[in-house]
This record gives C-alpha cells, structure tokens and sequence, in this order.
C-alpha cells in the first residue's frame, strides 16, 4: 500500500466547539462525507482511555482500508474529547495509540485517502499537536478569554464579521457596546445578531445604540462595562443602579472597586493627562483606533501606560477614557483617585456598609 505525502490530512481543534462543529461539517461535505459510500466516521466522543484507544485503532484501521471499489474515501474521527492535557489524555493506553496514528499520519496517507480530525481542546505542548501543525491542514478556533486585556477588539471583529453575514450594519458605538454586552461568547452573538435581525426586519439594516440596548441582555462583562462608561459620562443616577445591579448579583464591593471603579479614574487620568501635555492627542472617533495615536507620541511619552501580559499596548480601554476625558478636569481626576485610596481603606478596615461606601464614592467622583 503506497504512502503519498498529499494535502490530504485536516484537522479542526479548538475550545470553541460550536465553530468547530460547524467548520468540521461543512469541511466533510467538501471532502466526501454524506454520500453513500467513501465516509468512514468514527465518534470521539469518549468516556475513558480505553474507549479513546479503541476509537483510535479504529480510525488507523480505516486509513489502511481500502474504499469501496478502490475509490477515493474520508476518514472522520469526529468530535474527540481525549487529546486534552486531563486524566483521559494523559493516560498510557491513550498516549500509545496516538503515537501509532501519529506515526501513520506523519508517513503519508494512501492514495485517495483523506483524514478529517475534528477535536476540542488539544494539548498542545505535546508532540502530537506539533507533528500535526507540520503535516495537516489546520485551523484552530478557541473561545476568547474576556478575562485578558484586549479581549474586546477580537471580539469586535468577530462581531462585524458575523453581522455581516446576516446583511446588518454594526459599526462605532453600537458595535463596541453589543460586544461587550455578549462578553465575546460565539453562540451568544449569533442569538443576539439573529434576534436584532428579525427586529430590524428586511427594511432596516443599520443597527443604532438604542437597537442594542433595547435587545441586547447585559453579559456580566456588560455591567460591568456599562458602570464604568455611566462613570466616565458623569451619570450619576446611572452608575448608581448599576452599582446596585452588581451588588445584588453577588459581586463583591471590593472586587467593583478594584475592577471597575479605580481603572476607569486612572484610564481617564491617564489620558487626560496625556492630553493635556500633547495637543495633538485627540479623541478617537473609535477606541480602537486610539492605540495608533498613542504610538505617534513614542515610546518615552507612553512607558507608562498598562500593558498586557505580552506587552502589547493595552489600547482599547484608554480609548474609551478618551472618549469620555471632556467630563473631567485634571484635578477632579486627582482627586477621585484618592477617593478611591480613601474607599478601599474603608471598605477593608471600617464597619460601614459596603454599599454605602461605594455610593459615597460614585457621588464625591462625579458630583460637581
């Protein structure tokens, strides 16, 4: 049985398992699944090692099998939950047969033989994610982390893309605004996208901030974003509710303050003092856009903005402070961030109540 190195081995991995899932299907139509003959699919879906190195053997032992007639044939091992850095994976009788199919894969395939492996998350440290980098045609999709700073332009790019495809108009503030209320989560956008789409109706394709807030459920990450926007914007009715919303769902006091309430005064101290020793630091139309300008000023005139964990400019949020800086003087900023030190002391070391600390630092930040 002669082995050819073909692009005939494909693979689609990733946390994601509703983009997988998707990818992987409409990937096996295009490869030959579906049809009566030439499909061998062998499910993933596994509760032990023993079962993974059963299903494993059985997709080696479909690669080495002819097809039907001697035609060309598909091999599907579908949906795999044992290539992960947990129990399952780890064990002997899992390792061992994956080494084998590696070893197969690696020497070529079978003329007109193809292998799809449609898994979610895989281990990569070991050597059979390497190998299969080199030797397949591989797409990864992962879920975004919102826990990571520069999670929202990701998002916001994931967004548009899929409203376009439904034929909407998602740009500007109602983009970022629908990103963060659906927290980066795929199959929370498409629902909301497909819900904003039949409220549109065909006539209306250009979705507005109102369109938004109106059907668009806040995420957590929401909240949490619209209680720092209502602060940036001065609305104290707004922020308070919020605060309240937020204490009612179970956050705690401090974890509001250090998250949400002190980043946003210190993003918006930042910026406007930025702005007010460079004249040309504007406002950006977009907060994305922001992170460009930054870099015109050079690198001594932001080392000490935030970074993220690689290093990168953490942009977006200190274009949303931008947006909002005209709020603010310089000297309010100050003395808000001090409010804060004041807050946190308080919240750590006196008897009052939580909420009521909190409240006291929404009004002495944002009343004139």
């Amino acid at each position: 049985m002669a082995a050819v190195k073909t692009a005939s081995i494909y693979a689609v991995i990733g946390t994601d398992d509703v983009e997988v899932k998707r990818v992987a299907k409409e990937l096996s139509v295009k490869l030959g699944a579906g049809g009566d003959f030439g499909a061998d699919i062998i499910d993933g879906q596994v509760e032990n090692a023993d079962q993974a190195a059963q299903r494993v053997y059985q997709a080696i032992e479909a690669i080495q099998t002819f097809g039907f007639f001697g035609g060309e044939k598909l091999v599907w091992l579908k949906n795999a939950n044992f290539l992960a850095d947990d129990r399952t994976g780890g064990a002997q009788a899992t390792v061992e047969a994956v080494e084998k199919l590696t070893e197969l894969l690696d020497a070529g395939m079978p003329d007109g033989t193809r292998f799809l492996l449609s898994a979610g998350s895989v281990d990569k440290r070991r050597s059979f994610y390497k190998k299969l980098s080199k030797f397949a045609e591989l797409q990864v999709y992962d879920k975004l982390d919102n826990t990571k700073s520069g999670w929202e332009e990701a998002a916001s790019l994931m967004v548009r893309t899929m409203a376009r495809e439904r034929g909407l108009q998602l740009d500007g503030e109602p983009l970022e605004l629908f990103t963060l209320f659906t927290g980066g989560d795929r199959r929370t956008i498409e629902s909301e996208l497909d819900k904003l789409d039949l409220f549109l109706g065909p006539e209306r394709r250009a979705v507005t901030e109102d369109d938004v807030r109106l059907n668009t459920p806040l995420s957590r990450e929401g909240i949490v974003f619209e209680l720092g926007n209502a602060l940036a914007s001065r609305k104290l009715q707004r922020t308070l509710e919020l605060l309240r919303q937020l204490l009612f769902q179970g956050e705690s006091a401090i974890g509001i303050l250090l998250a949400t309430i002190i980043p946003t005064v210190r993003n918006l101290l930042l910026v406007k003092d930025l702005m007010s020793r460079h004249k040309n630091l504007k406002a950006p139309s977009q907060a994305f856009f922001f992170g460009k300008d930054l870099e015109r000023l050079g690198e001594a005139a932001i080392a000490h903005l935030p970074r993220t964990k690689e290093g990168k400019l953490n942009a977006y949020p200190l274009g949303l402070a931008a947006q909002s800086s005209h709020h603010y003087s310089l000297a309010e900023l100050q003395a808000a961030l001090r409010a804060c030190l004041e807050a946190n002391v308080a919240l750590v070391s006196s008897g009052t109540e939580a909420e009521v600390v909190l409240s006291q630092l929404i009004v002495r930040i944002i009343a004139k």
